[in-house]
């Protein structure tokens, strides 16, 4: 399947979380195997060659820095919600669109120096993905890149990660 057909299966929930959001769902796209298999094989062409890990933030990023992991032959260190974790390297909390939260990395699972490439579904306000390299840099490694599915230009979040590589397969 093309590229561009594969994003089409992303479906617009207007009003969830909460009013006045419009949600991207990205799970008819993961139904379907070929709109899948195509937009894990664009974003595994976005990750730098030279990364040594992929970062996949929950829960949706889990799913696509798996299957670039898979495809990369990389492994995947698992950004996760606080009180998921036994243990618990890093902590730093942002603010989203309609609220506040935090993110956890695993201890044990990034070493100093890795080169991490850090994958996500969407790219709103980059709250999240700002925390999430925080995290990795405060591990001491290097965050060699940020590749989305899609980027919600006109919530402005290219400008949090100013400085940084950020690949999105769509802009909208």
């Amino acid at each position: 399947m093309e590229l561009d057909k594969a994003l089409d299966l992303i479906a617009d929930v207007p009003d969830f979380p909460e009013p006045d959001v419009l949600f991207r769902d990205l799970s008819p796209l993961f139904a379907d195997a070929a709109g899948f298999r195509a937009v894990t094989d664009a974003l595994a062409a976005t990750v730098d060659p030279e990364v040594d890990l992929l970062a996949g933030v929950e829960a949706r990023g889990f799913l696509l820095a798996a299957a670039v992991g898979y495809a990369r032959g990389l492994g995947v260190a698992l950004i996760r919600k606080p009180g998921k974790l036994p243990r618990v390297a890093g902590r730093v909390g942002y603010t989203l669109e309609y609220g506040t939260a935090t993110v956890e990395l695993p201890e044990g699972v990034v070493e100093p120096g890795q080169r991490v490439a850090v994958l996500d579904d969407v790219l709103a306000t980059g709250g999240t993905v700002a925390a999430t390299c925080k995290l990795l840099e405060d591990a001491k490694a290097q965050v060699t890149g940020v590749s989305v599915v899609m980027e919600l230009g006109a919530l402005g979040g290219r400008s949090v990660l100013e400085g940084r590589r950020v690949e999105a397969l769509r802009v909208c």
